[in-house]
C-alpha cells in the first residue's frame, strides 16, 4: 500500500472539507434570504484496511485487537436545517410568516405542478392573484357565491380590490324605545267621508259594491265625468302629519270605483284583517262606498291620523273634484319612527313604524304596531303588523320577534324581502311618552372591497366600504413527514422528493400546521457565528489534509534520491 494510500485519504479530506466550505458558504450568503433554511454536512468513515483481525484470549495469551488502517471519510449527507427562523414585521398586509410546521403551496404555472416554499414574500399581481416575485401563484381554498369556504380542492387565491362590489340585504332589524302605559287607550282610527257621488250613465248614486265604472263616475247625476280612459290619476294624502309618497293608477276602459277604493287604501297604508279590531261605529278599516259616498277608515293611534284634502288628487294634471269631510281623527298614545332598510341589490328601502296603545287590562299593557314601505312594489305600502305586550314590570311577555316581507316583484333583487323586527328592547314602562328608535338593522347599501386582513388560521378577510366584510379565502399549508427528503430547486422553492412523502395538506393551525402572521416575514436561519467558527475549522482541516499531502511528497523525493 505504501504512501499512495495516504495520498488519497488525504485527497479525500480535501473534498470533504471543500464540500464542508461550499454548504457553510451558500448558507452565509444566504443569511438575509427570506425564509432560508440552512444546510449541515456531515461526514463518516470511508473504508479501512485490516492488517489483523485479532486473536481471542487463551489460557497463555490475554488475546490482541484488530489491526486497521482508515482509508478517508466521506459525505454522509448534507441536511436542511428546518428550524424556525426569526420573524420580523413589515408594513406590508401580504407579507405573510407561518410560525411552525408547513409550507406555502405555489403554483409552478411555468413547469406546472405545485413547489413549496417558507417565503411569504408575497403581493397582488394585475389581476388581483396572490403572487410570489416569480408569479407563482399562492394556492388555497377557494369561496362559493356567498363567501363559504370550499375546502375540498386548492385554488388560486384571489383578492379583487377595488373590482369586488356587495350589498347586502336587511334580514334583522331592532328596534328599542319606550311605550306609555299611562297614555290613552286608542278606540278610533280617522275616519273622512267623499262627496255624494253619481252614475252620470244611470243617474243615480254609486252602488255599494263599487262596480261602477270610473268613467261613468261624477259628482251629480247628470255631471261630466271626473275621468277619462288613459288619464293616470295621482293621489298623495297626508298622514301623521307629513304628505306621503305619492302613488298613481291608470284609467282603463274597465275600471271601476272599487279599483279606485283599492287604490286610495293601498296609498294610505291602511292595514285591515282580522287582526286589526273593529272601532264602536261598526266601520271597518279600509275603503267602502255607503250610500253613494266613499268612506276611508283609518287605523288607531294619533300618528296614523291621515287627511286626503282637495288637490291631493288629480288626473291628468287636473286637481279631482272629490272632496273629503273628516268625521273622526284617530286618537290614542302612539309613536312611530321611520328607518331605512336595503334589498338584496343594496337598494335602500323606507320604512315606517308606528304603534299606538290597543288594550290594557289588570297585569298586562298591549300595543298594537304597523308596518308600510313606500318603497314596496306596487301600489300598496303596507307591510304587516303585530303586537307587544307588556306585564305588570313593564317587560315583554310576548313573542318579540316577527318575520315580514317587502314586496320587490318590479326589480332584479330577491323577492321577497324577508326581514324578522325585533322589538325586545322597547320597555313598557316611561314617565315621557311613547318613543321608538332603530336600534341597529345589518342591511348595506353596495360596496367596494377597500382592504384585507389575513388571519392566524389564514382566512383572507375582505373589508368593503359600507361596512360589510366577508371571507375571500384561505392560505392552505403543506406539510411532509420527511421535510429533509424535500428537493430544492431554487427560487427558495422545494419539490416533493422520493424520500420526503406525500404532501399533508391542510389549513393552518390544525393538524400539526403551524400559524400564518400577517404584515410579517420569516427571516434565514443561518447562524453567522457558528457558520463563521465552522468555517474556520473546515479551513484548518484543510490545510492539515494538504499538508499531509505535502509531507508524502517529501517522504516520496527522499525515497527517489536513495538511489543515486
Amino acid at each position: 500500500m505504501g504512501l499512495t494510500s495516504a495520498l488519497n485519504t488525504s485527497l479525500n479530506g480535501l473534498s470533504l472539507n471543500e464540500t464542508e466550505i461550499n454548504v457553510l458558504g451558500n448558507n452565509i450568503s444566504n443569511a438575509g434570504t427570506t425564509g432560508f433554511k440552512a444546510s449541515n454536512a456531515s461526514f463518516q468513515t470511508q473504508l479501512a484496511q485490516s492488517l489483523s483481525f485479532g486473536s481471542a484470549p487463551s489460557a497463555t495469551n490475554g488475546g490482541t485487537n484488530p489491526e486497521q488502517i482508515g482509508l478517508g471519510a466521506e459525505v454522509a449527507a448534507i441536511s436542511a436545517d428546518f428550524s424556525q427562523g426569526s420573524i420580523t414585521a413589515t408594513s406590508t398586509p401580504s407579507d405573510l410568516a407561518i410560525q411552525g410546521d408547513g409550507f406555502f403551496i405555489l403554483n409552478n404555472g411555468s413547469t406546472g405542478g405545485q413547489v413549496y416554499t417558507r417565503n411569504g414574500q408575497f403581493t397582488l399581481n394585475a389581476v388581483n392573484q396572490l403572487t410570489n416575485s416569480a408569479g407563482q401563484q399562492v394556492m388555497g381554498y377557494g369561496v362559493d357565491a356567498n363567501f363559504n369556504l370550499i375546502t375540498t380542492g386548492l385554488t388560486q387565491l384571489s383578492i379583487p380590490l377595488g373590482s369586488l362590489h356587495l350589498a347586502q340585504a336587511t334580514t334583522n332589524v331592532q328596534v328599542g324605545g319606550a311605550l306609555s302605559p299611562q297614555g290613552t287607550v286608542a278606540t278610533q282610527g280617522t275616519l273622512q267621508t267623499s262627496v255624494a257621488l253619481f252614475n252620470n250613465g244611470t243617474h243615480v248614486a254609486i252602488a255599494n259594491n263599487g262596480s261602477d265604472l270610473l268613467t261613468t263616475l261624477a259628482t251629480s247625476a247628470n255631471g261630466a265625468s271626473l275621468f277619462t280612459v288613459g288619464q293616470t290619476i295621482t293621489l298623495a294624502p297626508t298622514k301623521g302629519g307629513q304628505t306621503m309618497a305619492a302613488k298613481t293608477l291608470t284609467v282603463g276602459a274597465g275600471t271601476t270605483v272599487a279599483n279606485l277604493e283599492t287604490f286610495i287604501g293601498d296609498t294610505l297604508g291602511l292595514q285591515t284583517g282580522g287582526a286589526i279590531p273593529v272601532d264602536a261605529d261598526g266601520i271597518p278599516v279600509g275603503v267602502s262606498v255607503v250610500g253613494g259616498q266613499i268612506l276611508v277608515k283609518g287605523n288607531r293611534g294619533a300618528v296614523d291620523d291621515f287627511s286626503i284634502p282637495v288637490g291631493s288628487m288629480t288626473a291628468g294634471g287636473t286637481t279631482v273634484p272629490i272632496a273629503f269631510t273628516p268625521g273622526q281623527v284617530a286618537n290614542g298614545e302612539s309613536a312611530t319612527t321611520t328607518f331605512t332598510t336595503y334589498d338584496s341589490l343594496g337598494t335602500p328601502l323606507n320604512v315606517r313604524m308606528t304603534s299606538y296603545l290597543e288594550s290594557q287590562s289588570a297585569n298586562n299593557t298591549t300595543y298594537r304596531y304597523l308596518l308600510e314601505s313606500p318603497s314596496q312594489s306596487g301600489a300598496a305600502i303596507a307591510i304587516g303588523t303585530g303586537t307587544v305586550v307588556f306585564d305588570n314590570t313593564g317587560k315583554i311577555s310576548s313573542n318579540p320577534t316577527a318575520q315580514f316581507s317587502i314586496n320587490r316583484s318590479t326589480t332584479a333583487a330577491t323577492n321577497p324581502m324577508l326581514f324578522t323586527l325585533d322589538v325586545s328592547q322597547i320597555s313598557g314602562i316611561s314617565s315621557t311618552g311613547s318613543t321608538l328608535s332603530l336600534l341597529n338593522q345589518n342591511g348595506t347599501s353596495p360596496g367596494t372591497l377597500t382592504s384585507y386582513v389575513i388571519s392566524n388560521n389564514g382566512v383572507v378577510n375582505g373589508a368593503f366600504d359600507n361596512g360589510i366584510t366577508r371571507t375571500l379565502g384561505q392560505i392552505a399549508l403543506a406539510r411532509f413527514p420527511n421535510p429533509q427528503g424535500l428537493v430544492q430547486v431554487g427560487g427558495n422553492n422545494f419539490t416533493q422528493g422520493i424520500a420526503s412523502g406525500l404532501p399533508q395538506v391542510t389549513a393552518p393551525a390544525t393538524f400539526g400546521a403551524g400559524t400564518i402572521q400577517a404584515g410579517a416575514l420569516e427571516q434565514s436561519n443561518t447562524d453567522i457565528g457558528k457558520n463563521l467558527v465552522d468555517l474556520i475549522v473546515a479551513s484548518t482541516n484543510y490545510q492539515g489534509n494538504a499538508r499531509v499531502i505535502s509531507s508524502v511528497d517529501q517522504l516520496v523525493n527522499v525515497l527517489l534520491t536513495l538511489g543515486r
